[in-house]
């Protein structure tokens, strides 16, 4: 039985509309993004099929192209509508948080940057910019590396503060092995960029390294 044939007050979209999205479980808000089901299956069933094989939201949104394809009623469309709508929510977030943000501590960006950062498969340096009271101008991913690794370039992070005018850093970057503790590499380049920006004032509050569940605080352990 399609969607269609449904009692119209059990199908997701008029549900949405009647009772709004929070009214929704995971399987029909993701059914209303599919859109279609595929033969013999129709899109709440395929969206409840989908959730069971990934475990979670964030897992099945993550999915490589690879991946997706062995699930039945799943292509490059669909691959291209979960990274689009993944792009998206960090986006979202991205402009939620530099929204008048001010920063009593690092702390207050650890979550953004963890939800960012956690899923990528390939090692990303951001530079979050901020003025003097500590609210944030921009984040920006700077640099992009392999699955272990990102050549950061002290010059490159230093024009880049020029140009947005912080008076003071925060440094990110991800671990996609999703251990987060600090390498020595870490602690080395968080020293030579923090000298680096000493030379101009810049003040350099804090380097989060992202792991998948952890995100661990240079400021906190004392390496800053």
């Amino acid at each position: 039985m399609s969607i269609s044939d449904w009692r119209e007050s059990d199908r997701p979209r008029e549900k949405l509309l009647n009772h709004g999205a929070k009214s929704l479980s995971d399987a029909e808000l993701l059914a209303i993004f599919l859109r279609t089901g595929c033969q013999g299956m129709d899109a709440v069933s395929l969206a409840a099929n989908l959730l069971n094989r990934y475990g979670s939201l964030r897992a099945l949104f993550s999915a490589d192209l690879e991946s997706l394809g062995q699930s039945k009623g799943v292509g490059e469309a669909k691959y291209v509508q979960f990274q689009a709508t993944l792009e998206l929510s960090k986006r979202y977030f991205n402009e939620e948080m530099i929204r008048e943000t001010t920063l009593d501590s690092p702390r207050a960006v650890r979550t953004y940057l963890h939800r960012l950062l956690r899923d990528e498969p390939y090692e990303q340096f951001v530079l979050v910019h901020l003025d003097n009271q500590h609210r944030v101008i921009n984040s920006e991913i700077l640099f992009k590396g392999t699955i272990d690794c990102a050549a950061v370039y002290p010059r490159v992070v230093v024009d880049a503060v020029i140009k947005n005018r912080a008076a003071a850093v925060i440094f990110a970057h991800n671990h996609p092995s999703g251990v987060s503790e600090p390498s020595k590499s870490d602690i080395v380049l968080t020293e030579r960029l923090t000298s680096a920006l000493k030379l101009i004032d810049v003040r350099t509050l804090d380097h989060f390294i992202i792991g998948q569940s952890e995100v661990v605080s240079f400021a906190e352990r004392g390496l800053i």
